[in-house]
């Protein structure tokens, strides 16, 4: 396991542009993490860098019942988006594989 040098919880879009600018110029490397499924070992920095914790990213933006779409942020889970969908007739029922599985 090789960890970030530093965390951060950008929670907004702008949050993000604006740090991934700043690691950017400063050729920092930049480590996304969402909502900790880890299937890919994504947050493994292995040099180093900025773990981006996007799970306070957890709007969810437009539901379109007509086609079957939504459009989320990194942090919703399943379960968040499944309560969301109480009441429409719609549920998530895939996982990402994980014990727990935090993630959409």
């Amino acid at each position: 396991c090789a960890p970030p040098d530093a965390v951060v919880w950008p929670q907004s879009v702008g949050q993000v542009q604006e740090l991934a600018a700043l690691c950017y110029r400063r050729r920092v490397p930049m480590v996304p993490f969402g909502t900790g499924t880890g299937l890919e070992g994504g947050v493994n920095a292995v040099q180093g860098g900025v773990c981006f914790d996007l799970s306070r990213m957890d709007a969810i933006a437009e539901l379109s019942l007509e086609d079957f779409s939504v459009t989320v942020e990194p942090g919703v889970t399943r379960k968040a988006l499944n309560s969301h969908l109480r009441g429409t007739g719609l549920w998530f029922p895939v996982g990402t594989g994980g014990a727990g599985e935090p993630g959409v």
